[in-house]
């Protein structure tokens, strides 16, 4: 029944924002998919989270004709509940209540796992839009993990980001 109202509701909330999860190793390509995804939707800002350097991001939006004052570049994120849990608040306070979720293929489960309860925790919904990749989809326990911490996160404020780098 909740996915039901969920689904007819979006259907009439169009998303007002872009939120962009950088990765380690695909995040130039999100930002290239990213930008053209934008100018078909040139009138809503962009956010990057964990993004490529700047001058470099600015680079990509403006080769395609996007207009590098829509973005909003966030590096306070270490990995990809992170990217939730710095931004959400941000986007709340703006008023935003759905964006367009852009991330990899193989990524785009565990980004909605975390994004269901971060930004779901805001009143903030998604679309998620897939980047194309020839990358298998990640093993479901990264999904299990990441949607533990986000609960964590919920009632603590603590996203354990802190211990999992210390393991690596």
């Amino acid at each position: 029944m909740w996915w039901g109202y969920k689904e007819v509701r979006n259907q009439f909330l169009k998303p007002q924002a872009v939120l962009v999860l950088g990765g380690s190793t695909s995040r130039l390509e999100r930002e290239k998919f990213t930008a053209k995804f934008a100018r078909q939707h040139p009138h809503i800002p962009i956010w990057i989270t964990g993004g490529s350097p700047p001058k470099s991001t600015k680079q990509v939006f403006s080769k395609a004709g996007v207009d590098p004052k829509r973005l909003h570049l966030d590096y306070e994120a270490v990995d990809t509940v992170t990217n939730f849990t710095t931004l959400v608040d941000d986007l709340r306070s703006r008023g935003i209540r759905r964006v367009y979720l852009i991330t990899s293929d193989f990524h785009m489960r565990r980004a909605c796992v975390i994004g269901e309860i971060v930004l779901g925790s805001r009143g903030i919904d998604f679309q998620p839009i897939s980047v194309p990749s020839e990358n298998a989809p990640e093993p479901i326990q990264k999904s299990i993990r990441d949607g533990a911490r986000a609960i964590i996160w919920l009632a603590t404020g603590y996203t354990g980001a802190e211990q999992l780098q210390n393991k690596h």
